[in-house]
């Protein structure tokens, strides 16, 4: 477990902290306030909220905001030990600090978010790879192929549970993860990132070779709504595709093979 999991898991404490951190660290401007401008205390007070804004809670990066507005004003500014201001410029600095402290709080975040979007993308792909590379050096059962495979469509899917079924489609009427990664009910398209995967119907995942249906991979996911992102569903889509080459080399295998 990484830091900022653990520091997530401790919400109200880190959220507490943030705002505490700005105190001390004006306080401790305000024992050289004669000797420090507005300009270089404001620049203290945002690396402060920047350093908040690291754990990636957006509570804890406001909360650092209001509460280097409020000490800068109330240990930095004229009348010193009063939540009063009255000249102009420190009044600038204060909204200066707000509004630079509400960005980086929100491009913090908005970074930390592309951050785990790349990190997942990176886990999809090595699973992806981790599958093919496993059809190709290995000869199992088509049992076990299709139970591999359909472990790593649960974890992408969050899924309750997935399941291999050759031949015909199990259920004409269940929505179907198209290769796109759409989900398609009687010719709607579903919008799974509003509504989740249907929990009141299983959903097939068509295993095609060759422009021919080999069987379904039948999704179920009843006990929680799960809304999977479109480049999830895509990569469940090409899990299938694995399975479905490994079915048209293992019905046709390469002349001399084995011997």
């Amino acid at each position: 477990m990484n830091l900022r999991t653990t520091v997530r898991e401790h919400r109200l404490v880190t959220t507490v902290v943030a705002a505490l951190a700005p105190l001390v660290a004006a306080a401790l401007l305000s024992l050289v306030r004669d000797s420090v401008t507005a300009a270089t205390a404001v620049l203290v007070l945002v690396a402060v909220v920047v350093a908040t804004c690291a754990t990636g809670i957006r509570a804890a990066g406001l909360a650092a905001t209001l509460s280097a507005v409020a000490w800068f004003d109330f240990f930095l500014t004229e009348p010193y030990n009063s939540f009063t201001i009255n000249d102009a410029s420190d009044v600038e600095a204060a909204v200066l600090l707000l509004v630079i402290g509400g960005i980086v709080t929100e491009t913090a975040l908005w970074g930390l978010r592309q951050e785990a979007a790349l990190s997942r993308q990176t886990g999809y792909l090595g699973g992806v790879l981790a599958t093919a590379e496993t059809l190709a050096a290995h000869h199992e059962s088509r049992d076990e192929v299709t139970r591999a495979v359909a472990q790593r469509i649960i974890e992408v899917l969050d899924l309750d549970s997935c399941r291999f079924v050759s031949g015909p489609r199990p259920d004409p009427g269940a929505p179907t993860l198209e290769q796109d990664g759409s989900l398609v009910r009687d010719g709607h398209r579903l919008n799974v990132e509003r509504d989740g995967l249907p929990v009141d119907s299983t959903m097939v995942l068509p295993v095609r070779s060759g422009g021919q249906v080999r069987g379904h991979f039948v999704l179920t996911s009843a006990t929680h709504v799960s809304r999977p992102s479109a480049e999830q569903r895509r990569v469940a889509a090409l899990l299938a595709d694995q399975v479905a080459g490994w079915l048209n080399g293992a019905d046709h295998p390469v002349a001399g093979a084995g011997t």
